[in-house]
């Protein structure tokens, strides 16, 4: 089996992880894993698990390459590596336009070339050395870590959809992160990764629901997938991946404004290939599945749907011992 990760941050706020993360590790969890859209960061919570849960490898899935300059990007990854040596792995990707350009008004200008020159620099400035070097999406004139660089490399993972992003985490990463899709999707996903490098980290972000309550699964879990495939990026991923026919009446709704009846158009089958769910035991088979297609770290992302108690869920769901 590989890596078996959970979201963090747990339930509850920032100032009482403590007790969560010493049970992820009692539970024979072996990553905690951030990620960073609009709650939080996605390097505090690592933070904090770095204290309270030092056996556990800690991740980013992911940081925006547009919504910290260079040397800041820098400065907390080094921060990180330094509060966990060795246990440390970044990953970044473009995000979307939502997040970038939306929220942060940043304009969300060549997605590829901006994440493949957050990971050269990085490649660069991690060293220590000083990195003056005009990139295609940014210029950086003689920066260096004012703290020790990290004793161990970062591993430096890319979030990958479409083809060309994941041929990029592959020959200039140590690997992707992949979300939203379904465990038989990986086989195709892993091996363009998997071609452009040996040895090469695929983490894949899954979201599960251990309710056994079908009916209410599927209305909850359809409005949460909606809420991705209609943002540009993900809906161009589901058409690379072949979805367009499950998917179209939904987009053709959705695109109308008819919201509520796009909702009802997604058919069930969309939930069941992108959303884990069913009984505990259910949900690991379902887990088991993305591993035995090439996926070698699960990060759960328990999605509390009929009100579930995720505390209790990431009890339900710990890796099989």
């Amino acid at each position: 089996m590989g890596n078996y990760g959970m979201t963090v941050p747990l339930p509850g706020g920032l100032a009482e992880q403590g007790a969560g993360l010493r049970e992820l590790a009692d539970l024979g969890y072996t990553d905690a894993w951030s990620s960073e859209a609009n709650g939080a960061d996605a390097f505090t919570p690592l933070a904090l698990a770095s204290v309270h849960a030092p056996s556990l490898r800690l991740g980013t899935a992911i940081v925006p390459a547009y919504t910290r300059g260079p040397a800041l990007m820098a400065q907390s990854v080094a921060s990180l590596a330094s509060a966990a040596p060795g246990r440390f792995v970044f990953g970044v990707g473009s995000s979307s336009n939502v997040i970038v350009e939306h929220w942060n008004g940043i304009p969300f200008d060549e997605p590829y070339r901006k994440t493949r020159d957050v990971v050269r620099f990085l490649r660069a400035a991690l060293t220590g050395e000083k990195v003056t070097e005009s990139y295609d999406t940014f210029d950086v004139r003689g920066f260096r870590l004012g703290i020790d660089a990290p004793s161990e490399p970062v591993p430096i993972l890319v979030a990958a959809l479409r083809e060309g992003m994941l041929r990029l985490a592959g020959r200039e990463g140590d690997g992707a992160i992949i979300n939203w899709l379904s465990a038989d999707d990986v086989v195709r996903v892993a091996g363009i990764v998997d071609d452009e490098g040996d040895d090469r980290e695929l983490v894949a972000r899954i979201f599960v629901c251990p309710n056994p309550d079908r009916e209410t699964v599927l209305a909850q879990a359809k409005r949460a997938i909606a809420a991705y495939v209609n943002v540009p990026v993900y809906r161009a991923f589901h058409e690379w991946l072949g979805r367009s026919d499950l998917l179209g009446r939904h987009w053709e709704l959705w695109d109308a404004g008819e919201r509520a009846a796009s909702i009802d158009a997604m058919p069930d089958a969309v939930v069941d290939e992108l959303v884990v769910h069913g009984s505990p035991e259910q949900c690991r088979d379902h887990i088991d599945r993305y591993l035995a297609n090439g996926v070698t770290t699960a990060a759960l992302m328990v999605m509390p749907f009929g009100g579930i108690d995720t505390a209790q869920a990431i009890r339900d769901l710990a890796p099989r011992q």
